[in-house]
């Protein structure tokens, strides 16, 4: 009886998925559906200012800083990723912001304490923060970066200014078949936590997301790893957040693959934050 609900379950997961993609094309004003726009945009600054590290509680950071003496931001990469993942977005962000790009744990050069969840990545980022002492950045994330951003603003509302969670997923049912089909593919011939990791996590309920406070922007891509229908799932249990679905962007092309789409995207909603 259990399996049989859990088929009905998926089932009605895809099905309510592509309704929500075909809906996207017949109501787009439903799903803020738009088009980044990349014009005047600011001279890129490509020189970091720091390359350091930096001792957490159960994680040696590796980090990079562009710029000083501004607001801050910290852009949090994705599942795999680096400080290089972002590093464009940073060096044109750095003409508003002072840029901080840390690397997660069990990621690029910082440290690997064995054991990784989104609760303790956000966990890391608190620490971060508190480290530097910054005060009330914008967190910006892709990916796992954006479910990074999402917890860290539900576990610790008092700490971030603002977040921009681009390339969410509530739950691992709500990627699209393919992804998580890939993803298990590849754990057969090589098993790896950081896989584990996007096949059982997160699962934010309503009244998880619901503890958010700051102002938060929740963002997918038309042709996305997950359904639209979850970035609505997400952004109408935030209170107050904005959402956006991008017109002809994937999981990547507006974030890792372009930094300049990722600063006019976090620019236009910064701006009109007043932020």
């Amino acid at each position: 009886m259990t399996a049989f609900i859990n088929i009905l379950l998926s089932f009605l997961m895809v099905f309510g998925g592509v309704a929500s993609q075909a809906d996207l094309l017949v109501r787009p004003e439903k799903y803020n559906a738009k088009t980044i726009k990349v014009s005047d945009l600011p001279v890129p600054v490509t020189q970091a200012e720091t390359d350091d590290y930096i001792q957490l509680s159960e994680v040696l950071m590796h980090y990079i800083v562009y710029g000083k003496d501004k607001p801050p931001l910290i852009l949090v990469h994705g599942n795999g990723g680096s400080v290089n993942s972002l590093r464009e977005a940073a060096t044109y962000l750095v003409n508003d912001y002072t840029v901080y790009l840390p690397e997660s744990r069990c990621h690029g050069s910082s440290s690997d304490p064995g054991e990784i969840t989104y609760q303790l990545m956000a966990k890391d980022i608190k620490e971060f923060i508190e480290a530097l002492g910054l005060q009330k950045p914008v967190i910006m994330g892709h990916s796992d970066g954006a479910i990074n951003a999402i917890t860290l603003a539900a576990d610790y509302p008092d700490v971030p200014g603002a977040i921009i969670a681009c390339g969410a997923n509530s739950h691992p049912k709500t990627f699209k078949p393919y992804f998580p089909l890939g993803v298990a593919i590849k754990n057969l011939f090589r098993r790896d936590k950081l896989n584990d990791l996007m096949l059982t996590l997160p699962d934010f309920t309503p009244e998880y997301l619901a503890k958010i406070t700051c102002p938060a922007y929740i963002v997918s891509g038309q042709y996305d790893i997950m359904w639209a229908s979850d970035t609505v799932y997400i952004a109408e249990n935030i209170p107050s957040s904005d959402m956006a679905i991008l017109r002809g962007e994937r999981h990547s092309s507006y974030m890792s693959q372009n930094g300049k789409k990722a600063y006019a995207l976090a620019r236009e909603w910064l701006n009109a934050k007043q932020l």
